[in-house]
């Protein structure tokens, strides 16, 4: 008596974590709040480098996520208000990279 039933899961679109791509619970909660914001970085080549960008920019106040794309060199920043430009690219440059 073998059962072929299996559970039926959410579709997710673009991630595992979440339908939106997003790791974080707060993209999904806010979706309409705060100032999303696209950086052009200089350097990036892989995971690596994306992450090592993410982390000094997530802890900058006030942002809320970060996604960095190393092929494209864009850094898509959600904060609740807009950022200072010169603390953003203090950030990339503690990472090891350039703000463009």
């Amino acid at each position: 008596m073998t059962s072929d039933t299996k559970a039926e899961l959410p579709q997710a679109t673009g991630s595992c974590c979440s339908p939106s791509g997003s790791c974080h619970d707060a993209g999904d909660a806010g979706q309409g709040a705060g100032v999303t914001t696209v950086y052009q970085v200089k350097g990036m080549t892989c995971g690596h480098c994306e992450g090592a960008v993410s982390s000094e920019i997530s802890e900058l106040p006030g942002v809320t996520s970060v996604k960095a794309v190393a092929s494209t060199g864009q850094v898509t920043v959600v904060s609740e208000a807009a950022l200072d430009e010169a603390a953003v690219r203090a950030a990339v440059d503690e990472a090891g990279y350039e703000l463009v």
